[in-house]
């Protein structure tokens, strides 16, 4: 998978949405041409774009703003999105709308590229035009945004029309092939609506997107929003129906969504259909998808170094996710095979070793216990041997995490 900005989108962070905030210079009338059919098409819209992930506060009225999106330039806030004449968007036209989305250009100013519209500009005007019949309808809710706190000189936001000018381009490049009709509905759904490349696309030192390593991952956030080529989905055991399954639930066999991936899901890819779930998944594996790789077995000359990591995994870990690695339904993922242990970069392993994952609610009745955190119960030396040994016996990857590594991670 999104609060850091960008592990957040699919949002942020992957960067998140920001600042559709300003009052148009006309009075509000509700779309004339609204009809039923387009207001639930574009609640179905606004749920695939995960608005609510950056524009909904917890506790908060929907779409009202006040989420805190941190990132290296500062600090943004998601904005409210409720037809409120005052704070919200209840003057802005259908045009403005699209404009915001298409363009980032606000009724009172430029919008800062936080708001993906470097995705959203891929709209198409009939589903942007949805999307905005959709928030016409919600209760206005009279909630002041909050201003940015941004440090000299991005705070300076007449100089977003140069970063338009240099970055702002009307296509994402693709990373995998297809002609299906899947493949191009995925297409939309991973490049505009869902924006995935705003988390999982490293980005440059003045926050464009970097398309020469499309969808390879990026760490905005505490927890990185790992590579989903083609090519390292199938390295960490991806199929097509794993990924459908994810979307669905959050649960795979490969693991669960945490982190800022777990909004993701919760508030928006569980509420796909069926064909754009199997639609985003062909996309993201493209027509003809890589076969799954094997993991790579246990070096034999590894074997007695992960000893001690085995000791403590059967010691704190296996009452939850098995002395197999096994997992257990409804309670901890399976540590066998798992994605996260199959990741070249350890960080996001180390981070969940030693932060914790809060209990995570998903589709239905499925769920997943909350598990602690050993930052104040294991040393770096200890979190390193535990590591190295999920790595090297599930996730096929070499034991050479260091006590070092994990202590730049607390």
């Amino acid at each position: 998978m999104s609060a850091s900005i960008f592990t957040r989108c699919l949002a942020p962070l992957a960067f998140a949405v920001i600042a559709l905030a300003g009052c148009g210079q006309q009075d509000y009338m509700p779309p004339l041409k609204s009809s039923p059919d387009q207001i639930g098409r574009g609640r179905y819209l606004a749920r695939s774009a995960d608005c609510a992930a950056c524009h909904t506060a917890t506790g908060g009225a929907p779409f009202a703003g006040g989420v805190k999106l941190e990132s290296q330039f500062g600090t943004f806030y998601g904005t409210n999105i409720t037809p409120d004449p005052q704070y919200g968007i209840g003057k802005w036209s259908a045009d403005e709308f699209y404009a915001a989305l298409h363009d980032g250009k606000a009724p009172k100013g430029k919008l800062y590229p936080a708001m993906p519209y470097t995705s959203y500009r891929q709209l198409s005007r009939e589903d942007s035009d949805a999307i905005y019949a959709y928030l016409m309808t919600q209760k206005p809710a009279a909630v002041p945004n909050v201003e940015a706190n941004l440090s000299f000189p991005y705070n300076v936001r007449f100089a977003v029309r140069f970063w338009d000018m240099l970055f702002l381009k009307d296509s994402l490049p693709d990373v995998s092939k297809g002609e299906s009709a899947d493949w191009r509905r995925g297409q939309y759904l991973a490049n505009a609506l869902g924006h995935c490349t705003e988390c999982h696309t490293p980005r440059g030192a003045f926050g464009q997107l970097d398309v020469s390593r499309t969808l390879q991952g990026e760490a905005l956030g505490r927890i990185g929003a790992p590579d989903i080529t083609p090519q390292a989905l199938a390295a960490r055991g991806w199929t097509g129906a794993d990924l459908q399954a994810f979307f669905a639930t959050g649960v795979a066999r490969q693991g669960s969504a945490f982190g800022e991936m777990h909004p993701v899901v919760y508030l928006s890819t569980q509420h796909l259909s069926a064909d754009d779930s199997r639609a985003l998944a062909v996309y993201l594996l493209g027509d003809t998808p890589p076969a799954p790789a094997p993991r790579a077995p246990v070096k034999a000359e590894d074997m007695a170094r992960l000893a001690p990591g085995s000791n403590l995994y059967l010691d704190s870990c296996a009452g939850c996710h098995g002395a197999e690695g096994q997992g257990k339904p409804h309670v901890a993922v399976a540590m066998d095979g798992n994605s996260t242990l199959r990741l070249a970069d350890p960080r996001n392993l180390i981070v969940s070793m030693l932060d914790g994952i809060e209990a995570q609610p998903f589709a239905g009745v499925e769920a997943m216990q909350s598990m602690p955190g050993f930052a104040a119960t294991y040393s770096d030396e200890q979190i390193a041997q535990l590591a190295n040994y999920l790595r090297a016996t599930w996730g096929g990857q070499s034991a050479d995490v260091t006590a070092d590594t994990v202590k730049s991670l607390r």
